[in-house]
């Protein structure tokens, strides 16, 4: 089968032809349709993960995926071939990815795909929406919340925007001028972001926000602590200190049920996934790159 490879860290992504992977007990075979692609495929094959995840080589990257299931492990009773599922496929060690034709999953990653989303759509759901509903979980997030978001527009931070508006919060989403259209159109009040960003979240919000999600990074954590009622409900994915400040810090973990609720979400019209850029499997090299400049506006996905 076609996977996309890499025989060492710091290479550049290629695609090649791999054995198929084998199906353990718990485990599906799936036929990938897509896959999403993420900040942390990249930083893993650049080396960046090493410290903490272990890696084998020759490595194919992917968390993401969507497709059809091939084939089912002996144990395996909630999924037959022909179902179409999605999942955050992440592993314990770096090696068989979703950057391929066929992929192997847990089940503990895997839900059925939302009827509503396209297969590009679907496939740019898994991390990046776990992440988002999980933080917003670990804020506690509800009704009548303000929230503010970092990094509203991009793939995480859009999902944060719908989710927190259909939990029936108020959202502040930080963003560029020109995506400031685009987050009023999911339901949030945008703010430029930069120097000066706590000043104008307290012109919207003078008493403050009740929680704040961080997917930006640098010095986003000092402004949401500033600008937060309680620091206890500030959340970050980037900056582990957050921790240090009385909040907390979140590395998205699959979730069958979760990834259930956010495809309900989908079907019920209350979630959209917006796709900024699709490209074929080939083109892996060129999504890092896109991926690494950070300007995104929602999700970049692989088709296969």
């Amino acid at each position: 089968m076609k996977a996309v490879t890499i025989d060492s860290y710091g290479e550049t992504p290629k695609t090649t032809e791999v054995p198929e992977p084998k199906v353990g007990p718990d485990s599906v075979l799936i036929r990938v349709r897509a896959a999403g692609v993420n900040p942390v495929d990249w930083k893993i094959t650049a080396g960046y993960l090493d410290p903490v995840l272990h890696a084998e080589f020759p490595l194919t990257p992917g968390w993401d995926v969507a497709g059809v299931v091939e084939r089912v492990g002996p144990a395996v009773t909630e999924f037959a071939p022909g179902d179409e599922v999605i999942a955050y496929n992440r592993q314990d060690v770096a090696r068989f990815g979703t950057f391929a034709e066929l992929a192997v999953a847990p089940i503990r990653a895997v839900a059925r795909k939302p009827a509503s989303l396209s297969w590009a759509q679907a496939a740019g759901l898994p991390l990046a929406g776990l992440t988002a509903l999980q933080s917003l979980r670990a804020a506690g997030t509800g009704k009548g919340d303000t929230v503010l978001v970092h990094a509203a527009a991009g793939g995480v931070g859009s999902f944060a925007v719908q989710i927190a508006v259909a939990l029936g919060a108020r959202v502040i989403g930080t963003a560029s001028e020109r995506n400031h259209d685009y987050l009023r159109s999911l339901g949030a009040e945008p703010v430029t972001y930069g120097d000066g960003l706590a000043g104008r979240v307290r012109e919207l919000a003078p008493e403050g926000v009740d929680v704040a999600v961080d997917f930006a990074g640098g010095d986003s954590v000092a402004v949401s602590t500033e600008v937060a009622r309680s620091a206890a409900r500030v959340v970050s994915v980037v900056d582990a200190g957050v921790k240090e400040a009385g909040g907390h810090y979140v590395f998205v973990r699959p979730s069958t049920a979760d990834l259930t609720e956010l495809g309900e979400l989908a079907d019920a019209g209350k979630l959209t996934v917006n796709v900024d850029r699709e490209l074929p499997l080939d083109e892996v090299a060129e999504a890092f790159r896109i991926s690494q400049e950070g300007r995104t506006r929602g999700k970049i996905v692989l088709t296969v």
